[in-house]
């Protein structure tokens, strides 16, 4: 939910005109659906990366405002704790210069950043949840300024009528309440987008879905939450507790989470935003001026703004976006599934396996979402959730299986396959899907790499368990910047 909103008091009236107003732009989009008016023919994709601040002793850093006026680059923004930023990277073609050259033009972005906010005393993290951070840290004082995170956290606790409970269990439990959807902040996240045609929606969200556990598990990096070990990728279940919006009662009746896998396979990206639009009531029901039929009616393209502000505020681990570039709409699906960091070389490695298999996948003959069931996909992304690379995960035609095995057997030919239909070569295949590889093999991601040296300090060194968070911290951050993929990092 990107877009700047004043700070209001919503009235039933204004309630009433914006479920009107997404009525009409759900049969809008329907409309353009079956005209095929969306740009396609030059699919482009896109990354996200949602940071950390700290300070010089890897201390959670309240200084986005500053930072983003020291950077003073559009392609910055926000986000919701003041511990944050975020970072879009321009879209580009797959194969655009190699890449290398994307690798290039993210570490350049992140470097400049890293230096302007150096002047004014905090430093960059790329990791799924700040091992320093404590709850203190997230409270009502921890929110960005901007109104619209002020405004959401006002009607999510309208909605509840009681605190949040945050409740995980893993290495250690964890048992706690919050006033604020602040929590949430701890959660960074890298977002891969692809551009899709309507006609070829369905399959790659269905493939997306499908393979989510295997990216979590591969991929995980946020072991420890408020000075607690948890799950290998603790963000996962955090995020779906710090954005509900039901307290318990209404949970038992069976009322649909914010934070939500789905519940099925989809035949047509219309799916996802007609559920939206029938199973949650508005949060910011802001009406826009636009008539959507009128504009579509009279040749022009239509911003549907009250249904994608809407979908904004219902956080899909894969999302449907819909957003208008030069004048063309276009679909896109936004893969959120995985943590930050914990390099460039291993978020570019990440994105070469998801873009990779998606595509391998889509390609098959017999469809995996034909042999396995919904149900399943959602039960591999909270069991690789849990235990990270060491999870085991269903596979159609080889039941439950080790991660590791998995994709050294069944998926990474598959991921070399679907890049090289998209045109990448094997020179630039394998130095990416070949981190992957090494993580299998090691049998080690950033979750295990920031468990294992907090453990070490831990028992080498006569600190108490938050010094030794800070230390793995540190030590965190100097090997982010070397870039070399975490498999490699060693712990002494």
């Amino acid at each position: 939910m990107g877009r700047d909103v004043p700070a209001l008091v919503f009235t039933r009236d204004d309630r009433r005109r914006y479920r009107d107003k997404m009525q009409t732009c759900l049969d809008t989009f329907a409309t353009m659906l079956s005209e095929a008016r969306f740009e396609s023919e030059r699919p482009q994709v896109g990354l996200e990366i949602e940071i950390n601040l700290v300070d010089a002793a890897g201390e959670p850093a309240m200084k986005n405002t500053d930072v983003l006026e020291a950077i003073a680059d559009p392609a910055w923004d926000s986000e919701l704790g003041r511990f944050n930023l975020e970072i879009n990277i321009p879209p580009r073609t797959l194969t655009a210069g190699g890449p290398d050259a994307w690798e290039q033009e993210i570490r350049d972005a992140l470097n400049h950043a890293e230096q302007r906010a150096r002047d004014v005393g905090a430093h960059l993290a790329m990791i799924g949840i700040l091992p320093t951070l404590r709850q203190r840290d997230v409270g009502e004082a921890a929110l960005s300024e901007n109104p619209r995170y002020r405004l959401l956290n006002e009607q999510v606790f309208a909605a509840r009528g009681e605190d949040l409970r945050i409740a995980v269990d893993g290495v250690e439990k964890l048992r706690t309440y919050a006033d604020t959807i602040t929590p949430e902040a701890a959660c960074t996240s890298t977002q891969f987008h692809l551009q899709v045609s309507p006609s070829e929606f369905p399959a790659y969200w269905n493939a997306a879905q499908a393979i989510a556990g295997i990216q979590v598990a591969l991929a995980a990096n946020s072991p420890f939450l408020f000075g607690k070990e948890l799950w290998r990728e603790t963000r996962i279940p955090l995020f779906e507790q710090a954005t509900d919006t039901r307290p318990e009662e209404i949970k038992v009746q069976g009322v649909r989470p914010r934070v939500w896998f789905g519940e099925r396979w989809i035949t047509s990206v219309f799916d996802l935003f007609e559920e939206n639009v029938r199973y949650f009531p508005a949060l910011l029901p802001l009406c826009d001026d636009e008539n959507p039929r009128e504009k579509l009616d009279g040749g022009d393209t239509p911003e549907l703004a009250e249904l994608t502000l809407h979908n904004g505020t219902i956080y899909r681990w894969n999302r449907p976006v819909y957003a208008v570039s030069h004048g063309r709409p276009h679909l896109r699906v936004e893969n959120r599934v995985l943590p930050a960091g914990p390099t460039v070389a291993d978020t570019l490695a990440n994105g070469a396996f998801y873009y990779g298999l998606t595509r391998a996948l889509v390609d098959e003959e017999r469809p995996i979402w034909s042999r396995m069931s919904f149900q399943a996909a959602e039960d591999n992304l909270h069991a690789a959730a849990r235990h990270g690379i060491d999870a085991g995960l269903y596979w159609p035609g080889m039941g439950e299986v080790p991660v590791a095995e998995l994709v050294l057997r069944r998926l990474l030919p598959m991921a070399h396959r679907g890049l090289e239909l998209s045109g990448m070569d094997a020179a630039w295949r394998e130095p990416l899907l070949g981190i992957i590889e090494q993580r299998c093999v090691t049998g080690r991601n950033g979750a295990v790499w920031q468990a294992e040296m907090y453990h070490h300090i831990d028992a080498t060194s006569r600190v108490d368990h938050h010094e030794a968070l800070r230390l793995m911290t540190q030590q965190y951050i100097d090997y982010m910047h070397l870039n070399a993929p975490a498999h490699t990092w060693p712990v002494d």
